[in-house]
């Protein structure tokens, strides 16, 4: 718990990440992917930071995934490299993405269409480089990729392969449908289903005399993997350090379907009371969707976050720049509520929420340690 002396110097809304938790949370995750005899390659996309980022990569700046190419010039400037690019390429980023390949050691690049492969060989690398390329393929994710049981996916990944100037590293899958599970049960038959599905197509892959890495990735599945797993090249999670299995932060949404527990959440929102509305039984907070994200709308009893100490009050609508707080059942006491009392709120989904923060707190063993400042941009 974050000390109210180390709290009340902080204007509010304001992020708060409990270092101690972010710790804890990577050191699992690696002991995990040691266990397992699979590479990690944490995602960034949660936190944006170079602080967390060598948490996640135990200080060495290496094996990392990000989700824009502000975050990986960002990176690429602060001494990382081995940079994959997990967005399936945007033709209007090509030079950008050429810059990096041509500067980095190892930058990578995601496709999933024979367009963007084309792209790539319009724009041949200087100095003998090859673009290092991951095909993303969907196992019934449903968001990016080309689907597994399309014949399009086994053209697309040979015609990677022989092509002039590239070279096919891997292919990369999401499992995001395991965001969607209730329970360790659930999420462990998900990462099963698309781990069997990822080394089905590897094996369709070697019968065609073609041979790179495999990777799956989500907080969920890798908090809790399965044996088969052991059988991949990489996985690729990122929101556990915040959910506080560390990616830093932890989120309520990653305790609800199971992935960790409170405790491991790393992340709050501080927020403070500043209006008294009795005709509506409401109390009004300093804290709108412009610091707390929507997402997770209708999924806790607790509205659109949990407001820690007060498991009876429910953050029941935001604007802009406000929040509406009220009783789950009853009548408030305002007395309890002084204006100008502070709360701190557990986000729904801490990936979202941090994206409004232009800077977060950090705190270890309850006092401030200082601020980390994300990169922001595309």
């Amino acid at each position: 718990m974050m000390q109210e002396e180390a709290l009340s110097s902080l204007s509010s809304p304001a992020l708060l990440v409990d270092l101690d938790k972010v710790k804890r949370n990577a050191h699992r995750m690696m002991e995990r992917c040691d266990k397992l005899g699979v590479k990690l390659r944490p995602h960034m996309k949660t936190h944006k930071t170079l602080e967390c980022a060598d948490i996640m990569t135990g200080g060495s700046r290496r094996c990392i995934v990000v989700s824009t190419l502000a975050e990986a010039s960002f990176y690429a400037d602060n001494g990382f490299d081995d940079i994959l690019y997990a967005y399936c390429l945007p033709f209007d980023k090509v030079e950008r993405c050429a810059a990096l390949s041509e500067r980095l050691e190892l930058f990578q690049v995601l496709l999933d269409h024979p367009q963007a492969l084309e792209q790539l060989r319009k724009r041949p690398l200087s100095d003998g480089r090859q673009w290092h390329v991951w095909m993303k393929l969907d196992c019934s994710n449903g968001r990016a990729g080309v689907l597994y049981s399309n014949p399009e996916a086994l053209k697309l990944a040979k015609a990677i392969a022989e092509t002039d100037g590239v070279e096919l590293n891997g292919v990369y899958v999401h499992c995001g449908n395991s965001y969607n599970c209730r329970g360790v049960e659930e999420i462990q038959a998900v990462a099963k289903e698309t781990t069997s599905l990822t080394l089905q197509f590897m094996e369709k892959l070697k019968a065609l005399g073609i041979t790179c890495k495999s990777s799956i990735g989500s907080t969920p599945s890798c908090s809790h993997p399965v044996e088969d797993m052991a059988q991949l090249s990489e996985v690729h999670p990122g929101n556990y350090t915040f959910y506080g299995a560390v990616t830093l932060l932890s989120d309520v949404q990653q305790s609800v379907i199971g992935s960790c527990s409170l405790d491991d959440v790393a992340v709050r929102v501080l927020t403070r009371v500043i209006g008294h509305c009795p005709h509506r039984n409401q109390l009004l907070i300093d804290c709108g969707w412009a610091g707390l994200s929507l997402d997770g709308a209708g999924k806790l009893p607790t509205g659109y976050a949990m407001i820690e100490g007060h498991p009876n009050l429910k953050l029941s609508a935001m604007t802009q720049e406000h929040g509406k707080v009220e009783p789950i059942s009853g009548l408030l006491d305002y007395s309890k509520y002084p204006l100008g009392t502070m709360m701190t709120l557990i986000p729904y989904h801490s990936c979202a929420t941090a994206v409004m923060h232009s800077e977060y707190y950090v705190f270890s063993d309850g006092r401030l340690q200082g601020k980390w400042k994300p990169t922001r941009g595309w």
